[in-house]
């Protein structure tokens, strides 16, 4: 091998080993933090409260609900909350929204219960006026969420001064030092039929966007959150004209909500099945700022729901749904009605 030929592989081996290393240190590093939601289906304790509809869940009740039955529940569900976006992340959600909670008596057993123990989670929790006593509530790790304020937002009907239902719960605070705004909130069910209760759930849709609406005019570039059980799907009028969440991301600008459950629920992914079919009730609905790439803090990477094979019913007749505490009446020991839902943020490492 002559010399020109050899000083031409020389360079163009130093050249290459060069130009990857470059490659390498122009690589974008992320901060990941997870998000999510959960219909915990009727998580009570076994005492009676004389305040709200429990019956149903007493050791005399139809469900013969115990001490047993109860502490596999919170096992259950602590373990599922553990492991949301730990595809991504070892740090477990820093906050999630929960639903269907009696009490905070049982939110405190939740938190306590291994292995959301080990991750010492705090939650916010009002007591709301529905009438089987059922709330929602957020929980948090303290360590990457600071909560500033929370309230409850009343859903009040004009038309009919006897309605009562979960309140909006609002949050802020700063997620590793950036202002957030988090609405967790449980929408009227389709119990009574779904065209007639309808309205209760675009009244709902309006107070969210109001409460919404209300922070735009503070910052137009708010970053907003509202994560709930909604009893409707991304496609429902409750999300696309009383709400406003659209659902594709190019239509969206700072001070609009974007849905991006829309294009899960497009692709036949649900969060909870019904005679054979599936529906995505369970959404997170953020606001426009977090599709700012320009944005310095944490912008939107992906939503997913958490549907794993534990989760599921293996047999009989709701073989494939979600594999529930009771089902058709019978004690199922499962977890719940409901899938979890949750996104990830991220934002550059500086």
């Amino acid at each position: 091998m002559n010399k020109t030929v050899l000083c031409f592989i020389v360079m163009t081996g130093l050249f290459l080993f060069g130009f990857l290393n470059v490659g390498k240190a122009q690589e974008k590093k992320y901060q990941v933090a997870c998000v999510g939601f959960y219909n915990l289906e009727n998580l009570f304790d076994t005492i009676d409260s004389p305040d709200t509809d429990d019956k149903e869940f007493l050791p005399s009740g139809p469900n013969q609900w115990n001490s047993q039955k109860y502490f596999t529940k919170l096992q259950h569900l602590a373990g599922v909350i553990n492991q949301l976006g730990d595809e991504l992340t070892k740090d477990g959600p820093v906050f999630v929204g929960i639903s269907e909670v009696e009490n905070r008596g049982v939110v405190e057993d939740l938190v306590k219960t291994a292995p959301l123990s080990d991750r010492n989670f705090s939650f916010v929790h009002y007591e709301s006026p529905d009438r089987r006593g059922i709330d929602v509530a957020l929980l948090y790790q303290p360590k990457f969420f600071k909560v500033l304020e929370s309230k409850p937002l009343p859903l009040i009907l004009v038309d009919k001064p006897d309605f009562r239902s979960r309140d909006v719960l609002l949050v802020h605070g700063l997620l590793y030092g950036e202002s957030f705004y988090v609405m967790v909130t449980h929408w009227p069910s389709r119990s009574s039929g779904e065209k007639v209760t309808a309205p209760l759930r675009a009244a709902a849709a309006d107070l969210c966007r109001k409460a919404a609406d209300s922070l735009f005019k503070i910052d137009k570039e708010a970053k907003i959150l509202i994560m709930g059980d909604l009893n409707d799907d991304p496609t429902d009028e409750s999300l696309t004209k009383h709400l406003q969440a659209k659902g594709k991301p190019e239509k969206v600008t700072s001070t609009d909500l974007f849905n991006p459950m829309w294009q899960l629920f497009q692709k036949g992914i649900g969060s909870l099945a019904y005679r054979d079919a599936w529906n995505l009730f369970d959404q997170i609905v953020i606001s426009g700022a977090f599709l700012d790439k320009s944005n310095p803090g944490f912008r939107f990477y992906k939503a997913q729901v958490f549907n794993r094979k534990f989760l599921i019913q293996k047999e009989g007749q709701y073989a494939g749904y979600p594999l529930r505490t009771f089902g058709g009446g019978v004690y199922q020991g499962g977890y719940s009605d409901h899938f979890p839902v949750y996104l990830f943020l991220i934002r550059e490492k500086k």
